[in-house]
Order: C-alpha cells, then sequence, then structure tokens
C-alpha cells in the first residue's frame, strides 16, 4: 500500500507540473510579443501633447514609457543614474518615471529596466543636462572682496563665475541651487555669467546694478531727513555698499507720521527723471529693487513708498510690510512694479508720464510700534530680463 500510494503521489505531482507548464507556455503565447517586454515609444505626459514623441528629455521630467509586458519593472536606470518608481505608476503598457535630476558620472545615453525575473530592457535615451540657471542675487551690492551669494540651479561643477568686465571670482561654496563667490577687483556693474561644462548663462539681473536710480542720496536730495544719510560708516554701522546710504535708528510708534526720504522733483532734482517712460507706460516688464540692511528686525508697523508718482503724494500709497529680517547683512528686495502702480491707481493715483520727473516719498506710517534701525539704499526701476 504505501508503495501504491507513493507511486499515486507522485504521478499526481507530475501531472500537476506537466498541467502548469502547458497553462503557463499557454499564457505565455497569450500575451503579445509572448510575454518579452517591449518598449514602443517614449512621449510626454501631456494628453494635449500626447503624440509629442521623446528621443531625450531634460533633469526632473516626467516622461511615459509605453510598450508592452511592463508591469514587473522594479528598477530604471537613466545612465547610471537611478530613477524613483511608483508602482501604481506601472501598468502592462505603461510606465510613469520622472528623470532624475543628478548628474551621471558616465553618460551612455541609455536607458534600462531591470524586470523582477532579472530580465533587462535597454532603450537610446538622452538625458538632457541643463546649463546653469540663475535668478537672484541674494544682495546685488557686495564691495570688492566681499562674497555674493547667486541663487538658481543646475550650478555643476567644475564651473566659472564672471562679473561684468571680464573679472573672475573665486569660489567660496557650491551648492546645486547656490554659489557663494568672492568679488574680485575689477568687477563693473552689469550682468554675471556662470559657465559649466553643460552651458553658459548671463543673468538677466545686473550686479551693482546702477540703471535707472531715483533715491540713493549720493548727494542727499530733497524735504526730508538729511540726518538719515549715513556717508562715512563707523564702528556698529552696515558697511557702505554704494555711497551714502540711509539708516533710520529710532522707536517709531503706533500711526507715528515718520518721513524717511524724498520730495517733489523740484526738489530731488535730476535724479527724479530717472524713471523711465515705458516702466510708466507698462509697469508689468519692470521691477522697483532696493538694498535693505536689518539691523533690528522690520517687525512692525509699515513702510510706504511713493515712486512714479507725476503729481502729488498718495497717503494710500503702495505699503511693504513687515516681517523682513537681513540679520544685519544688505539684501536686494525686488518687488513687481506692476503691483506699486495697481495700488497707486486703486488710491486715484493712475501713473503718467512725467517730463518733470516724479514724486518720492519713504514714509513708516502704520500700526505698531517699531524698534527701528534699517538701512537702505539704490532705489531703482528696472527691466525684467533685459537690459534698459
Amino acid at each position: 500500500m504505501n508503495k501504491l500510494f507513493i507511486f499515486r503521489y507522485l504521478a499526481l505531482i507530475t501531472a500537476l507540473g506537466l498541467i502548469a507548464v502547458i497553462n503557463i507556455s499557454c499564457e505565455k503565447d497569450d500575451l503579445p510579443s509572448n510575454g518579452e517586454p517591449v518598449i514602443s515609444f517614449i512621449r510626454v505626459t501631456d494628453p494635449e501633447d500626447a503624440d509629442s514623441l521623446l528621443t531625450g528629455a531634460g533633469q526632473g521630467n516626467l516622461i511615459a514609457i509605453v510598450g508592452q509586458n511592463l508591469q514587473d519593472a522594479k528598477e530604471i536606470w537613466f545612465n547610471d543614474q537611478r530613477a524613483s518608481l511608483t508602482p501604481t505608476y506601472i501598468t502592462s503598457t505603461t510606465i510613469l518615471v520622472t528623470v532624475p535630476a543628478q548628474i551621471p558620472d558616465e553618460i551612455s545615453n541609455k536607458m534600462r529596466i531591470i524586470f523582477t525575473n532579472g530580465k533587462i530592457l535597454e532603450h537610446d535615451f538622452e538625458v538632457k543636462i541643463s546649463e546653469p540657471f540663475i535668478s537672484a542675487m541674494l544682495s546685488e551690492y557686495v564691495p570688492t572682496g566681499g562674497v555674493a551669494t547667486i541663487r538658481g540651479d543646475f550650478f555643476y561643477q567644475p564651473l566659472t563665475v564672471t562679473f561684468a568686465g571680464g573679472k573672475e571670482g573665486t569660489l567660496v561654496n557650491v551648492k546645486d541651487k547656490e554659489i557663494q563667490v568672492t568679488v574680485p577687483e575689477g568687477a563693473q556693474p552689469g550682468p554675471v555669467t556662470i559657465k559649466t561644462k553643460f552651458g553658459e548663462m548671463k543673468s538677466d539681473l545686473w550686479f551693482r546694478d546702477n540703471r535707472n536710480i531715483f533715491l540713493s542720496s549720493d548727494p542727499f536730495t530733497g524735504w526730508w531727513n538729511a540726518a538719515f544719510v549715513v556717508s562715512k560708516p563707523g564702528a556698529g554701522d552696515p558697511p557702505a555698499i554704494n555711497g551714502n546710504y540711509i539708516r533710520v535708528k529710532k522707536a517709531i510708534g503706533g500711526w507715528q507720521w515718520t518721513e524717511v526720504a524724498g520730495g517733489p522733483p523740484d526738489a530731488m532734482g535730476a535724479i527724479s527723471k530717472n524713471i523711465p517712460d515705458s516702466a510708466i507706460l507698462k509697469p508689468a516688464d519692470y521691477f522697483l529693487k532696493f538694498e535693505v540692511n536689518t539691523v533690528k528686525p522690520y517687525n512692525n508697523n509699515v513702510l510706504k513708498i511713493t515712486a512714479g508718482v507725476a503729481s502729488g503724494f498718495n497717503d494710500s500709497q503702495y505699503t511693504w510690510l513687515p516681517p523682513y529680517d537681513t540679520k544685519g547683512q544688505w539684501q536686494t528686495v525686488v518687488i513687481p512694479f506692476d503691483e506699486i502702480a495697481a495700488s497707486y491707481e486703486s488710491a486715484g493715483s493712475k501713473l503718467t508720464v512725467s517730463e518733470k520727473g516724479y514724486y518720492t516719498r519713504l514714509l513708516f506710517h502704520g500700526g505698531g510700534d517699531l524698534d527701528c534701525d534699517m538701512a537702505f539704499d539704490n532705489f531703482r526701476i528696472v527691466r525684467k530680463g533685459a537690459d534698459d
């Protein structure tokens, strides 16, 4: 009985195994391409551009790999960089995956898909490495020998930072989205150029931007508070970044009327005419920029700014609101000029071109007491993305 039982058991196992093989073979035969993974094409994920097929893509781009029998993908590599896979984005016919942002050590221009059974599917695909991108500087004014901070992306080493005048800065620290560089002797006002082996970019912004300055106190002009102007910084004063600067160091009570600088065109002089007509006519094309140094935090009250108004002061002018704290360092403030123009218009002062110049005022006037110790310089209106 035991031998008969064992014989029947082995026969049953063999039969089941044969049936399983036959079933697997049949299932495989029923699958497209006999169950072998295939890539038909790669496309963008936007449905409106679904017909746009890709042979390459930039870092961080989401792509759709379209084919057959892709459901068992467990790894995807672009060059020698592994992409992150999300199981819910994997089906038998499609894989959605983001091209890695990391720079490859070795560039093969190949994509490899590794499946759970160990099979590897290779496909020609170029990862387009981005050229450097400059978005801003922490401060657009830095003295010679000081450290300038440039922000952006794709700062891949080795790289160079060249200032207007052709002078190359000395790198202090480089991250993917930030560069710190020592400003060289001979750096001039103008764009900054960053170059890597993947390309170069000249900034839209200007280092030491001297265009269209309408308030600087070099020399002091206007109606209000020559006493706020610092010509020779002493111990404890912020360093000068472009000649004289304005420093407001006093307690300002809530709703106290504290005029800091400015005046009508005839009191400001020729500097009041420095705002270009095109900025008045198309404020959306321009920024208001200035440098600020908060020795103490700007954490209360309100600073009201008049710039580009042709007739009189408007007591409801643009309000630059707290909080803002540079922790004792100079930083550049950037405000879209159309936001400022809209605030004037809503208060009844639509911008119009004036050959005589424009009214200017910095006014602290708002709720909340402010222990004020703030310095300002280089109020200017400059074009977005182009030389003026």
